[in-house]
């Protein structure tokens, strides 16, 4: 009587199934075949230039910080025109620039500068103050397996950057009432409010 001996799996069985596979085995079969890109490369690549961000977020906090400063010395223009009026084309370049850049949803209350340069609505879940309890073990989402986690990298990116302790501040939760606006001209309406603030009480102190 023979036994009958159980075949071993292969190590490709014991890999977990990635989303990118999954869409491969769903898709219509045809003669056509996208050059030189696989379906997983696609994947990758569309984390590219986000992940690069993370990797300079030291240099564009640098950069953002000069930014900032700048768009401050514009308030009086921005006042003068209405900032009704500028966040139609604001928001326009903002929307695009950022969007290409850290994938941003324009959820109108940016902390990038606080989150290493990863933008938290990237998060499936949309979490404000760090990772879920499903991080797989290579540092990816639970819900999408082939994306690194938004607050891996947040981590990673913050301890490249100067004030990057700010990534330990607890976040408010989404306004969604403030979504599709642009952040630039709110940071920089409130740094100017701000200022004007500072310089009245100095100047009702001295008087």
């Amino acid at each position: 009587m023979s036994e009958t001996i159980p075949a071993k799996e292969s190590p490709a069985a014991l890999q977990p199934v990635t989303q990118a596979t999954l869409v491969k085995k769903a898709a219509p079969k045809s003669d056509y075949k996208p050059a030189d890109v696989s379906p997983q490369r696609r994947v990758q690549r569309s984390f590219a230039v986000r992940l690069w961000s993370v990797r300079h977020s030291r240099l564009l906090e640098w950069f953002y910080a000069r930014f900032a400063d700048t768009f401050l010395l514009l308030h009086p223009l921005w006042k003068g025109i209405g900032y009704s009026r500028v966040e139609a084309p604001v928001k326009f370049v903002e929307k695009r620039v950022k969007g290409f850049m850290f994938d941003c949803r324009m959820c109108g209350q940016c902390i990038l500068s606080s989150t290493g340069m990863s933008c938290p609505m990237n998060c499936p879940k949309q979490l404000r103050n760090g990772p879920c309890g499903g991080v797989r073990a290579n540092g990816n989402c639970e819900v999408e397996p082939d994306m690194p986690c938004v607050w891996v990298k947040a981590w990673e990116g913050s301890r490249n950057m100067e004030h990057g302790d700010r990534i330990l501040t607890v976040q408010k939760p989404v306004d969604q009432s403030l979504r599709e606006t642009s952040a630039w001209l709110r940071v920089t309406a409130q740094a100017a409010a701000a200022r004007e603030a500072a310089a009245d009480a100095k100047t009702g102190a001295t008087a």
